[in-house]
């Protein structure tokens, strides 16, 4: 018998006894997500989140493959935020617990923290409206990936568009440039919101990064109807500017946007981004047709 065959016995046999470890990991886990489930429907959402407050716990009972159990939990943060933000869903009370014990079990699992806090951060309908429980969820990944410079990006966001607390803003953007590998943007990003917060074009800045950056389909959405709505606001601005200067000029209002144009203050009648015309008020005030898509509620 070659020596070849007999030292694969034992590479056989530490083969199968590793798959019987394997499959009996998924077997111990699956019982203990079915009885989650089962305690889910239950009870009331209020109590709930008692099976979500220790991913450290959890941790024990995943033998080993707390990653894997991780990522189901994130996924299940993933389908719980969609689906409250499809119904319209005014309160996400388990996202944040979903969110903690995915981080509980894995530290590491960087899009969890990123993508999260978005989830918590964003106006109710569209998510939580919880930023001080963003800025935590965001902290506590930054204490265990202190050199992932994306996270101090999320924590300058999170100051900048939800608490509109710029020097703090400021910092996170600025701690956050002297990471490893930063983007230069995130140093000028820390200057011109020191300088001045809420700025349009400043705010355009953020969302674009983050619209440049999302994984999720839902985070992407969010990003495009901010920058939607800004660039509404933009021409909103613009265009209001441009009827007072019509009225200076010729004593009154315009009837229509057709007057301007044929007065030469516009090219052609003005269309938001969604393509709805805007209309204007008595006082001279341009606003949104009342079948415009454009959500100007995203807007601090």
């Amino acid at each position: 018998m070659s020596s070849e065959s007999v030292n694969s016995k034992p590479r056989a046999r530490i083969q199968t006894v590793c798959g019987l470890i394997v499959l009996g990991a998924f077997a111990a886990l699956w019982p203990l997500q079915r009885a989650i489930d089962r305690g889910l429907k239950r009870l009331p959402a209020t109590q709930t989140t008692l099976y979500f407050t220790s991913g450290h716990v959890l941790r024990r009972w995943a033998i080993g493959y707390n990653g894997l159990l991780a990522d189901l939990y994130w996924t299940r943060a993933v389908q719980y935020y969609g689906r409250r933000r499809l119904a319209g869903a005014k309160h996400y009370p388990l996202l944040g617990d979903l969110l903690r014990t995915a981080t509980d079990l894995d530290p590491h699992l960087l899009i969890a923290y990123r993508f999260g806090a978005i989830f918590l951060s964003e106006k109710s309908p569209h998510g939580a409206g919880e930023p001080q429980a963003a800025l935590q969820l965001i902290r506590r990944g930054i204490v265990a990936n202190p050199g992932y410079w994306r996270l101090w990006e999320d924590l300058g966001f999170t100051y900048y568009w939800d608490l509109k607390d710029y020097p703090m803003a400021a910092h996170a953007f600025e701690t956050g440039s002297r990471q490893p590998g930063a983007y230069v943007w995130m140093k000028t990003m820390a200057a011109a919101v020191a300088a001045k917060g809420g700025e349009i074009n400043t705010s355009r800045l953020l969302w674009a990064e983050i619209y440049q950056t999302a994984q999720t389909r839902d985070v992407r959405a969010s990003a495009l109807a901010h920058l939607t709505a800004l660039d509404a606001e933009q021409q909103i601005l613009t265009l209001t500017r441009l009827v007072q200067r019509y009225r200076r000029a010729t004593g009154h209002l315009p009837s229509s946007f057709s007057d301007m144009v044929s007065a030469g203050y516009l090219r052609k009648i003005p269309l938001d981004p969604t393509g709805a015309p805007y209309v204007f008020s008595a006082d001279g005030r341009v606003r949104l047709a009342p079948n415009s898509k454009v959500d100007l509620s995203l807007l601090p």
